[in-house]
Formats: C-alpha cells, structure tokens, sequence
C-alpha cells in the first residue's frame, strides 16, 4: 500500500522544512497492528509518497524546498505553479502526479500533526470503511471560526444525511482512484465541502476519527472570503449533476 501525502504550501518558510520532516519521519505502521498477541498478523508496509506543490510562495519557501530536494530528504517531489492559484488549484496539480492506493491532505503550517497518520489508516487496514476524517478538538481556535466550521457541518448533515462532526478538516483520507477521479473545480478552501459533497454522491460513508489541532494565529482562510464560496459548494454539488 502507498500513502500519497498532499501539501499545498503559499509563503510557509516558517513551518515548511519542520513539516516535512515530520512528514518523512512519521512510522505509518497503526498503533497495534502487529502488536503482541497478534504475532501470526504481518504489520502492513506503508510506502509513501510526499508531493509538495509550491503555489508561488515569494517568502523564501521555494528556496528550502529546492535545498530539500537536493539533500535529498527521502520520498519528496516538489512542484511549483508560475502564479499563485489556490490551495485547490495546488491539490489538483498534486493529484496528477500522485500514485498512492490512498491520498491525504496536509497544510504546511504545523496546525496538524503527521503523527496522527496512523490514526486514519486504522480503520482503512482493519477494513472497516474506506474514506476517513479526522476530527478537531476547537479549543483555542478564534470563535468566528469555529462557528463558521460548526455551521458548515450542519448544513453538510442536512443536505447530505450524514452526523459528521468536522467537514472542513484538512485531514481528508480518501482511496487514491476516489480522489483523481471527483473531477475537483473549485480553487481555495471551498475545495472541502466539495470533496466532501462529491464522495457522499458517490455513496461513499465517512468515518471520523479524533486527532490533534494546534490553531494558529494568523490565517489565510477568511470567514467572509471563504465561508460564502464554502456554503455555495454544498449547494452546488449537492445537486449538479456528476
């Protein structure tokens, strides 16, 4: 099995080289598969695969990426887009090149822990479901925010009958023919509910499962900017035709 780890990254100097060494360092065997009183059950081999897109960072980003990719840090591929397009335009350019049996999504910024990859691929390996969420703990995180993912959620599970606890999360864990075939138009962060929107289309059942949240200060995401085109995606994909 292949893990194809998806970053989108704009102006992240701060966090990019931290990130990815997270990334390339993490064990992707889940906690107890092979653990002792299973010792017959061979722990699954996880391969991996981390695929940067570098959407026109002008901070210094695409200079510690190149030095990444000389050293070189293992299983990296860097791509980089001539004008800056969105953190939806950065996942598709990612999916074309990508190659794993499963795809998950990672922001650069540190507000997600790589450690918690394990924790999606459980129930993907236990063969209990084949799309997984993971789902943030809100403390900490400023109150417009917050309210504006709890709306979203809400609609999703009115729209879609579903009990999702976090749409917007940025840890998405979908089967890898799933992801390069949702046919993915919107170009920022509306890019989640439509994901979203599409898989429950096609019948797929989310498991979520908890993982580790660190807010950060400053965001890129706007409630105003985002939070309409967010909104108008549920709807839209709700009905479009596929």
């Amino acid at each position: 099995m292949k893990l194809s780890v998806l970053i989108p990254v704009y102006n992240e100097s701060d966090s990019i080289e931290t990130l990815l060494r997270r990334v390339a360092a993490v064990d992707l065997t889940p906690a107890g598969n092979g653990a002792a009183g299973t010792a017959a059950v061979e722990p699954a081999r996880i391969e991996r695969e981390i695929i940067v897109v570098n959407d026109c960072s002008t901070d210094g980003t695409q200079e510690i990426l190149s030095r990444l990719e000389s050293e070189p840090l293992p299983d990296l591929q860097v791509v980089h887009h001539e004008r800056n397009q969105g953190k939806g335009a950065a996942i598709r350019t990612a999916l074309t090149v990508s190659t794993g049996d499963y795809v998950v999504i990672q922001d650069a910024d540190l507000e997600y822990d790589p450690a918690d990859y394990p924790r999606l691929l459980a129930p993907i390996l236990a063969g209990e479901t084949q799309l997984v969420y993971g789902v943030r703990s809100f403390a900490g995180q400023k109150p417009l925010l917050r309210w504006g993912n709890q709306f979203l959620t809400s609609v999703t599970n009115l729209l879609f009958g579903t009990r999702l606890h976090d749409m917007e999360t940025c840890y998405k864990l979908l089967p890898g023919d799933l992801f390069r075939t949702l046919d993915l138009e919107c170009s920022r962060f509306d890019m989640e509910p439509e994901i979203t929107a599409k898989a429950l289309r096609r019948g797929y059942r989310i498991h979520e499962v908890p993982i580790s949240y660190e807010p950060r200060g400053a965001k890129k995401l706007s409630p105003w900017r985002d939070g309409l085109p967010a909104l108008w995606a549920l709807l839209k994909f709700r009905w479009k035709k596929l």
